[in-house]
């Protein structure tokens, strides 16, 4: 999934942990090889070979994944869509670029994103992308959902307690080995080393979507590299949100759906889910947390 993934299991028998690690690790690499845009051979990749065309048959749980999804994106207003993954590159992230794209341009890139044109057949489980050039990506969720189902499946080993890693989106379970809760440390970008909170946790998820690792400041403004797929442009204000609670993928999506609403925006939508906690660091360095 282009990330590093780290797992770590609390076991008295390092042989039958390992062991139990290395299932965890076939479970993610088989759900990379059912979601993946990347690869020739997916599901995810046929159905963006026949945009426009005709729908897909696929498994239940790639038609479910991709429900879900519009879901998320229906409770946001579209400020979380996997067709973004249609989106043209216009923003570049990596220092270089000093002024924005034109309008036109930033009209143009998204063009073929729209969540409301990912047509689902649940009978015949078949999803149909309406337009020709689009596609979706579940780079935005994707991890998240493997790290639950990793935690899921070690679970259901027997194993009591231990944390699935998925570059920053977090599943974790029961307790460390002197029975204390997992402590994970929440970076605040503005300070060297610093931390802006320490979670102590025994049954929860965490992700966090950020743009103090990748973004642009173009006339002192800092432009995330996380976009709002219905204008194009690049989210503002906030520099890091944390979500924490059950689900990893539901956190992910909440993280990054509140990157794009801005401050106001998800506050409000935080509220509606009251197992879900929040952690939000503004451009300005201000920490709120609900």
């Amino acid at each position: 999934m282009g990330s590093k993934f780290q797992i770590t299991i609390v076991t008295p028998d390092s042989a039958l942990g390992n062991l139990q690690i290395d299932q965890a690790i076939a479970e993610i690499i088989r759900i990379e090889n059912l979601i993946s845009e990347w690869r020739s051979h997916t599901q995810v990749s046929e159905i963006n070979r026949q945009a426009g065309k005709q729908a897909v048959k696929v498994d239940k749980e790639l038609f479910d994944l991709t429900k879900r999804a519009i879901a998320y994106s229906q409770m946001t207003n579209g400020a979380f869509d996997i067709s973004i993954a249609a989106m043209d590159k216009i923003w570049v992230f990596d220092g270089t670029m000093t002024e924005k794209p034109t309008e036109q341009a930033i009209q143009k890139s998204i063009t073929n994103v729209g969540y409301q044109h990912i047509i689902l057949e649940s009978v015949a489980s078949t999803i149909f992308l309406a337009r020709e050039g689009m596609k979706i990506g579940f780079g935005s969720i994707g991890k998240g959902y493997a790290a639950d189902k990793g935690r899921e499946l070690l679970q259901a080993q027997g194993v009591k307690g231990g944390i699935v890693n998925a570059s920053g989106d977090i599943a974790l379970w029961g307790t460390q080995p002197n029975r204390k809760p997992w402590r994970i440390g929440i970076n605040n970008p503005f300070k060297r080393h610093g931390i802006a909170k320490i979670l102590k946790l025994k049954e929860a998820a965490i992700a966090t979507s950020g743009s103090y690792e990748k973004y642009a400041e173009i006339d002192n403004i800092r432009y995330s590299h996380i976009i709002n797929p219905t204008t194009g442009y690049p989210a503002t204000g906030l520099t890091s949100v944390t979500v924490y609670g059950p689900s990893t993928e539901f956190a992910n999506a909440l993280s990054t759906s509140i990157m794009v609403l801005g401050l106001h925006e998800g506050k409000k939508l935080i509220k509606r889910f009251p197992h879900y906690k929040i952690i939000m660091i503004t451009d300005k360095g201000k920490i709120i947390k609900r």
